[in-house]
C-alpha cells in the first residue's frame, strides 16, 4: 500500500510498496494503447514539472502521464524563468504553491533537492533525478520492464554497467532490485565505480565478459560525456573497447539471450553499438513507453488514488 505523500527515492519503498506501483501501472500502459489516450482520474488537479537540468524524455514522459490522466499541466523552463533574475528555490516553490499547483517533479544537479522541498511545501514532490542520488521513477519503469519481459524479478540476476559513479539510475535501480529479490552485480572501470559500493548488497565485477557470460539482464549506462573532464577515462574510444556493448561480445556468449535495458539518450559508438541497440533483445522504446506508465500510476497514487488502479 502506497500511503506517501512524495516519492524520493526508493532507498526509503518497502517491496510491498514498490510492487503496489508496478501493478498500478498495468491499467496505465492499457490506457496508453488505447486510440483516445485519456481517464478523467486527475481532472482538476494541477502537475508541474521543474527541471534544472537537461531533460527530453524524463520531462516529456511525466507531462504526458499527467495529461492522459487529465490533468493540467505547468512546464517550467528554468532558462527564461526568474531563477535567471536571481529567485532562489524555494521562492520559485512558494509561487507554484500559491498558484495551486499539487503534484511537481523536480530535476536538480544538486543531490537532495527534491527532500529539501518536500520539507518546506504543501505540494507532492517527486523526485525526476537528483545529483548522483537517485531517479527512482527511471528505475521502477525498468523492474516494469523486466518483469513485462521475463514474467518475474526474483531470482534474476542484473548487471549494471558503466558509470556506476556518477549514476543516479544506479543507485535506484540497485535499491529496486535488491528488495524484489535479484541478484546485482556491477560492472565498468574501477574509476567509475564507488568505493565500498558492495556495502549495498552488490557484486563487483570489472570484466564485462564474465559480467556478460552470468547476467540474464544487462543495463547499460549512458557514459555522461559532461562529466568526463576529470580525467576518469583514458578515451572513450578505449572504454568502447573494453566496456562498450558490441556485436563481438555478444557473439561470444553463443546464443544466450540477455534482456538489454539503457535509460537513454544513447551514445551509439560508445557504450552500445547500433546492433545491439536495434536487437530484438534490445528493449530501450518499451522502457520510454513504460516511463508513461509507471509515471501515471505514481500520479494517480500521490494524489489519493487507490490499490485497484480503476481509473475510468
Amino acid at each position: 500500500m502506497v500511503k506517501r505523500k512524495h516519492l524520493l527515492g526508493l532507498q526509503e519503498l518497502s517491496k510491498e510498496e514498490i510492487n503496489t506501483i508496478l501493478d498500478i501501472a498495468r491499467p496505465m500502459r492499457d490506457i496508453i494503447m488505447r486510440d483516445i489516450k485519456k481517464v478523467p482520474t486527475l481532472r482538476g488537479k494541477t502537475v508541474a514539472t521543474l527541471f534544472y537540468e537537461p531533460s527530453t524524455r524524463t520531462r516529456s514522459s511525466f507531462e504526458l502521464a499527467a495529461k492522459f490522466l487529465s490533468a493540467d499541466t505547468l512546464s517550467i523552463n528554468v532558462s527564461s524563468s526568474s531563477v535567471q533574475k536571481g529567485e532562489s528555490l524555494i521562492d520559485t516553490i512558494r509561487t507554484l504553491e500559491a498558484m495551486g499547483v499539487e503534484i511537481i517533479a523536480v530535476r536538480h544537479q544538486q543531490s537532495g533537492v527534491p527532500k529539501f522541498i518536500s520539507l518546506n511545501t504543501k505540494m507532492s514532490v517527486i523526485n525526476a533525478g537528483d545529483g548522483f542520488h537517485e531517479h527512482p521513477t527511471q528505475a521502477l519503469l525498468d523492474l516494469f520492464t523486466i518483469k513485462q519481459k521475463l514474467y518475474k524479478i526474483e531470482g534474476l540476476k542484473v548487471a549494471i554497467i558503466g558509470d556506476i559513479y556518477h549514476s543516479r539510475v544506479a543507485r535506484s535501480n540497485i535499491w529496486g532490485l535488491l528488495k524484489l529479490g535479484a541478484e546485482v552485480t556491477v560492472c565498468g572501470p574501477p574509476s567509475l565505480i564507488p568505493v565500498e559500493i558492495e556495502k549495498l548488497g552488490v557484486r563487483v565485477e570489472i570484466n564485462l565478459q564474465r559480467t556478460l557470460e552470468w547476467a540474464d539482464v544487462v543495463n547499460v549506462l549512458r557514459i555522461q560525456k559532461e562529466r568526463q573532464d576529470a580525467g576518469y577515462l583514458t578515451t572513450l574510444d578505449e572504454y568502447r573497447d573494453w566496456y562498450g556493448l558490441t556485436q563481438e561480445k555478444l557473439e561470444k556468449l553463443k546464443g544466450k539471450k540477455l534482456l538489454i535495458l539503457h535509460p537513454g539518450p544513447l551514445n551509439r559508438g560508445v557504450e552500445i553499438d547500433d546492433y545491439v541497440a536495434d536487437s530484438p533483445n534490445a528493449v530501450v522504446n518499451e522502457q520510454v513507453t513504460n516511463g508513461v506508465a509507471v509515471r501515471m500510476a505514481v500520479l494517480y497514487l500521490l494524489a489519493g488514488g487507490n490499490e485497484s488502479g480503476n481509473v475510468d
